[in-house]
């Protein structure tokens, strides 16, 4: 079940999202907020009265009183045009206000059904889809969702509005009626050919912008290592690159949106001009009165506006509909993980043993893993954490350019194809036996929240989030005070304390950017001790900070997790001092272990490893 914003605006659990296809999606957007849409044509009715009923009126007022010369009926026409133009001010205000209320609802409710996906799916989502499309229906389509209701809401008033003063000119005069209905659908159907290449444009748009947010996000999270690499410069060609391709795609769909408008404006004078040569002509055969001519003359200048409202409609449903695919990218996976029906509890007490590569984890013992090549130490933690590695290309949405047609309808089935694909391998991967066990339980075999409760990784991805330092160290608020500050010492980040104003409530900026890289790994792994794991595997935690700091970490990390079974991989011998056990691995398998001592005597590939890690420290 998915958590949406009702139109109330309380949390209530509905249905989740209809991703069978986009208009189905669309549909299921507007339904979850069909009260409110009723609600705001009403009031868009009654906020055009003044505009329905004040040219009739004022063709009264100029045959009933002003020809005549009745000042009595003057005023009583004014204080009516008054009073309807209070009555569409006051119903004007209502409709701003829940016509907001109803945009934020699905600005929001869309950002939040993305963070519940994000979550659900977990490290599995980025494998589907790319970054930067992630965002973007966060952000930019969420706003267009928002854009469709209140479109919506609004043609549908100005629909109603349009047939009250058709009815009202065709009981007029019959020949000016029929002109007035046929106005409407006749400039429509003008405009709808050039919504498909519209359309077309505006998908390659937005995936142009989805890939620029992916470029902007990468660099940012790499930025310090970009610097000292020197490719901070190369980095930023390729975004000028990519942002002038966006440019170029603005302009392309905007020239298309602007032919449209054109249109609109272009028919509207037409219309207008039509109507006024016929009602000018039916005054002259005294079919009209003047009152009514100058009534019909107010109708066409009014029709205008729900003329363009139409226009602007398909304009918002033709975008809606483009985000509407990116979204359902996002929404259709689900996780590939499946708890068994009868789920085996786990012993945090046993050893934990990787098939694969041989490798053992002693309960109680602090394990340090030693490899050549940091990407097969990786691989090894996500196995013992239950983790999908990540060997996958997520598959873009992006529209290839030119294709129409039949080759853009097969274009999106291959990308469906591909996606189902990695979702058939995700499962295939997690359906039967996953190879790690926990004493003489397969990880399979329990439930995924106990083994994310058991067994926790920390690893070289995780990130900070915008907030207070103790939600950073504490994000659950299970840790007394003694319990954070135990932590943020065992991480040697008491300087991060120290330095924010306001102590624990100090904040961090979103992926903690004030922060250096060494303070950033600290706190994290300050969170880490902080969760109090079972069984803790921690993947290159002291890579950012320099040998003193690192040694003390060491010797901290040791002390606190002491009898508690815990896993660290890294070639730094500064951890390898306060090892239970270490082991060698190459080539995926363990081909040596025990202690660093030991190891250092007696096997050379683990002295040329160690060797070698401790020249690129000096080196460094």
């Amino acid at each position: 079940m998915t958590t949406y914003w009702s139109p109330e605006g309380d949390r209530s659990l509905q249905p989740p999202p209809d991703v069978t296809s986009p208009v189905r999606f669309l549909r299921w957007i507007v339904r979850e907020q069909r009260g409110i849409v009723w609600i705001n044509t009403v009031l868009g009715v009654l906020w055009q009265l003044p505009l329905i009923a004040g040219p009739w009126l004022f063709g009264r007022a100029v045959d009933v009183a002003i020809l005549p010369g009745d000042g009595a009926k003057v005023g009583e026409f004014a204080g009516l045009l008054l009073l309807v133009t209070v009555i569409g001010a006051v119903f004007g205000i209502l409709l701003h206000t829940l016509i907001v209320r109803s945009w934020l609802i699905s600005l929001y409710g869309t950002t939040m059904l993305v963070t519940r996906k994000a979550a659900q799916m977990g490290h599995v989502l980025p494998r589907r889809s790319p970054t930067g499309e992630i965002l973007s229906v966060a952000s930019s389509d969420s706003d267009e969702f928002g854009a469709m209701n209140e479109i919506l809401a609004r043609a549908l008033s100005q629909l109603v509005a349009f047939l009250a003063v058709a009815a009202i000119v065709l009981v007029t005069s019959p020949r000016l009626g029929l002109v007035v209905l046929a106005a409407a659908p006749i400039l429509v159907g003008v405009a709808l050919p050039f919504l498909k290449p519209l359309h077309r444009r505006q998908e390659v748009e937005r995936s142009r912008n989805s890939e620029l947010t992916s470029m902007a996000t990468d660099i940012v999270a790499g930025l310090r290592i970009l610097r000292g690499i020197g490719g901070e410069r190369t980095f930023g060609r390729n975004y000028a690159r990519q942002s002038q391709s966006s440019k170029a795609a603005g302009v392309s769909a905007g020239i298309w949106q602007a032919v449209i408008e054109a249109l609109g404006v272009l028919f509207s004078g037409v219309f207008l001009v039509l109507l006024l040569w016929l009602g000018t002509r039916e005054v002259q055969e005294g079919r009209l009165t003047i009152g009514e001519l100058v009534s019909f003359l107010g109708y066409g200048l009014y029709l205008i506006g729900p003329i363009r409202t139409f226009f602007e409609f398909a304009q918002k449903i033709t975008r809606s509909l483009v985000s509407a695919r990116k979204a359902i990218a996002i929404f259709e996976p689900e996780p590939p993980w499946r708890d068994p029906s009868s789920p085996l509890a786990l012993d945090p007490a046993a050893g934990l043993v990787d098939d694969a590569s041989g490798f053992t984890a002693r309960p109680g013992e602090l394990t340090v893993v030693v490899n050549a090549v940091p990407e097969e130490s990786a691989r090894l933690a996500d196995r013992l954490g239950r983790y999908l590695p990540p060997d996958t290309e997520p598959i873009s949405e992006e529209p290839e350019e030119g294709l129409k047609g039949r080759a853009a309808r097969r274009a999106r089935s291959e990308r469906a194809r591909r996606r189902a694909e990695i979702a058939a391998r995700d499962a295939e991967r997690t359906s039967g036996a996953w190879g790690v066990r926990l004493g003489d339980v397969d990880l399979a075999a329990a439930s995924l929240g106990d083994v994310r409760r058991t067994v926790l990784v920390s690893d070289t991805t995780s990130q900070l989030f915008a907030g207070t330092l103790q939600d950073a160290v504490d994000p659950h608020r299970r840790l007394s005070r003694a319990e954070a500050e135990e932590a943020l010492l065992a991480a040697n980040a008491e300087d991060v304390y120290d330095a924010m104003p306001g102590g624990w409530q100090g904040i961090l900026d979103e992926r903690g950017r004030g922060l250096s890289g060494g303070q950033r790994q600290r706190v994290v792994l300050a969170r880490a001790l902080g969760m109090d794991a079972p069984v803790l595997v921690l993947v290159e935690p002291t890579s950012a900070v320099d040998a003193h700091t690192e040694a003390r970490i060491a010797e901290r990390v040791a002390r606190l997790r002491a009898r508690r079974t815990t896993v660290v991989c890294t070639v730094s011998p500064l951890w390898l001092h306060h090892a239970d056990r270490v082991v060698l691995m190459a080539d995926g398998r363990v081909v040596a272990e025990g202690r660093h001592d030991e190891l250092l005597s007696d096997d050379p590939t683990y002295r040329e490893v160690v060797a070698r890690a401790m020249d690129e420290e000096v080196t460094a």
